[in-house]
């Protein structure tokens, strides 16, 4: 079975102890995004199977009309947004989804937070250069946390700002409030009123098309001037530039981000601000993590290729008999 996997950026899926589990399988691994359609088609042209390492790579219908071998898609992780799907199952290539897990995510929005609060990256920098203490941070206990959105990994973050003395308020959907509640949580009545109050303002909301530009100019100009923004899920859930004028304009005061809209991110505005942290979209870029979405992901693969296919969620891709 001929396997492609494209996006590898750190050489790590060979590393991973879940790899051996393609073994006797040609497989070829690609390090960097193409999104360029005929160098695509290119790469993938002899695959069967790929495996796709979230949603760095789109699958779109002009490509597979040029990949007349492909049979499978294992996607780690749920999402499918850029994957034609439907375009896929008239193509009959087939496509399997994983699950990760919650708490590499909810980890690094944590250590946003810590760093952000503390300075500590400008902090690093400056006493590598022979600058000593540069900055005055801010402490968390007794400050409020904001989470917009309180599912697997809201819910995480949620309990490490009570663990540090924080105020925790919720604002999301209904299902969302009431688990919330029932965690002991303070929930708020609106959009707004999470935005005025949050001293730390975390975004863990899913996208789809009614959360796309969710967060508009004017819920950020609410913001406190000392708060911070943070947020690891979708860049398009903020409007588009709409943190970059925010942050000029000094409402809220500071911001933490791992996403962003178009990656891997070769320029933005944002790098070039003095209050925010960039990280490269690191949030499930973590070993425990790469071993169960790969894991997952392989498993899946050899179990099409012995005939029983799992996991499907676009079964009228497979030959009828």
């Amino acid at each position: 079975m001929k396997i492609i996997i494209p996006d590898d950026y750190q050489d790590a899926v060979r590393h991973l102890d879940c790899f051996h589990k393609l073994d006797g399988h040609h497989i070829t691994i690609y390090h960097d995004t193409v999104k360029d359609v005929d160098l695509l088609a290119t790469r993938f042209q002899e695959a069967e199977v790929l495996v796709l390492i979230r949603e760095r790579t789109r699958i779109t219908e002009a490509l597979l009309a040029r990949l007349p071998r492909l049979r499978f898609i294992a996607q780690t992780g749920k999402g499918v947004a850029h994957i034609d799907v439907a375009a896929c199952t008239r193509h009959g290539v087939a496509i399997s989804v994983g699950k990760g897990s919650p708490y590499a995510p909810a980890e690094l929005t944590w250590g946003l937070i810590l760093s952000a609060m503390r300075h500590i990256p400008q902090e690093v920098a400056r006493l590598k250069t022979g600058l000593w203490q540069s900055t005055l941070g801010s402490g968390l206990r007794g400050r409020t946390l904001g989470i917009f959105g309180y599912g697997n990994i809201g819910n995480l973050v949620a309990g490490y700002g009570r663990a540090f003395g924080m105020q925790v308020i919720v604002y999301g959907r209904e299902h969302s409030l009431t688990q919330a509640q029932a965690d002991g949580f303070e929930t708020v009545n609106s959009q707004a009123e999470l935005f005025q109050r949050a001293d730390v303002l975390s975004l863990h909301i899913k996208l789809v098309a009614e959360t796309r530009g969710i967060v508009q100019p004017s819920h950020l100009a609410m913001m406190k001037p000392t708060a911070v923004l943070v947020n690891t899920s979708r860049a398009e859930l903020i409007e588009r530039g709409a943190l970059e004028q925010a942050l000029l304009a000094g409402r809220p005061g500071y911001a933490a981000v791992d996403v962003y809209e178009d990656e891997p991110l070769e320029d933005s505005p944002l790098l070039h601000l003095n209050n925010i942290i960039c990280t490269p979209h690191l949030g499930f870029v973590e070993k425990d993590s790469y071993e169960q979405y790969f894991e997952i992901a392989f498993d899946q693969a050899l179990a099409f290729a012995d005939g029983h296919p799992r996991d499907l969620i676009n079964p009228d891709a497979l030959p009828t008999t």
